[in-house]
């Protein structure tokens, strides 16, 4: 049986912790910043968990 292949879009977007757990960036944070205040650029800043819904689909995409 043959190797699967990563998925290249979803191995930019994701990271693996130390610990097996799955980061993902938060989105609205890409572009149009100039309306949106500082409070909430700044709380989108950081990297959040993924969510358990969609964690065995990440890692299917990820070939973990």
């Amino acid at each position: 049986m043959p190797k699967t292949k990563t998925d290249r879009g979803a191995a930019a977007r994701f990271k693996v912790t130390g610990t097996g757990r799955l980061r993902r960036r938060q989105q609205n944070r890409g572009h149009l910043l100039e309306h949106k205040n500082n409070v909430r650029k700044r709380r989108l800043a950081g990297e959040v968990e993924v969510s358990s819904a969609d964690r065995k689909k990440v890692r299917r995409m990820l070939g973990i």
